[in-house]
């Protein structure tokens, strides 16, 4: 496949995205190659570890390819998207779980399915143009692809500010934050693959002091105003901080769809801070198959993405509108439509 070249290297099994000019943007078929590498090496002697890295520049991968999913979620037809979600989250599910070693190189930006595909790997390298994030509250999603599970377990208040606000970690707060391990200069990189396919093992990497993380400096108001129960007291409470790092969080907050950002709140709660990677997916696939139909997301898309005017019209005008039943409607149990990880349990036996 043109757009990501799988292969065994050394004692390395390597995964590298391919669509440089497309910011890597994850398309379904690259989740189910990954998915499909990763079932093959399991049980392959000749692969100790896995090595994900990509092409270019400018990302690891900027998101997922969702052009298709948009157009058929105009015309009512919402498998598609529903059978994309599945099977990328039960890809997600199995690289978190895996049972070798898997190494990731994530350079530039790495966002929505990016996040999916790199940070749930057990060793994640982060270099000086690491850009990560979870921009989904802003296109009318949720944090998904396992990113609900990631800032469950974010110190403090720092998972509810970075999933309401869609705020972009350096290297330093993506270490800070649990999105990232290791920081290591992007010229050493090719060195550390090269010792990692010779050697399959993870012993060889070892990192460099990373920057500061700029968000280490915010931490009191972050953790007393994300603390709050909910949107509206947030909102509130950063309207009363003087700093204007608070005002330009609200800011932030009043731009994003109001019931993505109360839906991810009370995900983030129901989860704490004992996130588990399956937990999570299941709550965010709850969200994202009745996203289309009941909540923001194809108008996101349309602001952003198909008309970029920048200016979706949410269904709720403030954050103030979204009743509790509704963010229990949106994250309520699918019954026989539930996220199933049937063929990952039987292949732990």
């Amino acid at each position: 496949m043109a757009d990501i070249h799988i292969r065994i290297e050394g004692r390395a099994g390597r995964i590298t995205l391919t669509r440089p000019k497309a910011l890597n943007a994850l398309s379904y078929e690259m989740c189910l190659a990954i998915d499909a590498a990763l079932k093959a090496w399991a049980d392959d002697e000749a692969v100790a570890l896995v090595l994900i890295d990509a092409e270019g520049a400018k990302a690891f991968c900027a998101g997922g390819d969702i052009a298709e999913m948009y157009a058929t979620g105009r015309a009512a037809d919402y498998s598609y998207g529903r059978r994309f979600w599945a099977d990328e989250y039960r890809m997600n599910a199995r690289l978190a779980e895996y049972a070798k070693p898997v190494v990731s190189f994530l350079q530039g930006f790495v966002m929505g399915g990016g996040v999916g595909v790199g940070c749930h790997a057990r060793y994640r390298i982060v270099g000086e143009t690491s850009q990560i994030a979870m921009p989904e509250c802003g296109i009318g999603l949720i944090p998904d692809v396992g990113g609900s599970h990631l800032l469950a377990r974010a110190p403090g208040g720092l998972g509810a500010y970075l999933g309401l606000t869609g705020a972009r970690m350096g290297p330093g707060d993506a270490i800070l934050a649990g999105f990232a391990d290791l920081f290591l200069p992007e010229a050493a990189w090719e060195d550390a693959k090269a010792a990692l396919i010779a050697s399959g093992d993870v012993a060889s990497l070892k990192g460099a002091t990373p920057p500061e993380p700029a968000l280490a400096a915010q931490a009191d108001v972050i953790d007393r105003v994300f603390a709050r129960p909910d949107l509206a007291a947030i909102e509130e409470a950063l309207s009363d901080e003087p700093a204007e790092f608070a005002a330009q969080t609200l800011k932030t907050l009043r731009r994003n769809a109001p019931l993505s950002m109360a839906c991810t709140l009370a995900m983030l709660r129901n989860l704490g801070r004992d996130s588990t990677i399956r937990a999570a997916l299941a709550q965010e696939y709850r969200f994202t198959w009745r996203s289309m139909e009941q909540a923001d997301f194809l108008e996101g898309i349309r602001a952003a993405i198909i008309d970029k005017d920048r200016t979706p019209r949410w269904q709720h005008a403030r954050s103030a509108d979204v009743t509790p039943e509704e963010v229990e409607n949106m994250l309520a149990s699918l019954g026989a439509d539930e996220l199933s990880f049937d063929d990952q349990e039987e292949e732990q036996g």
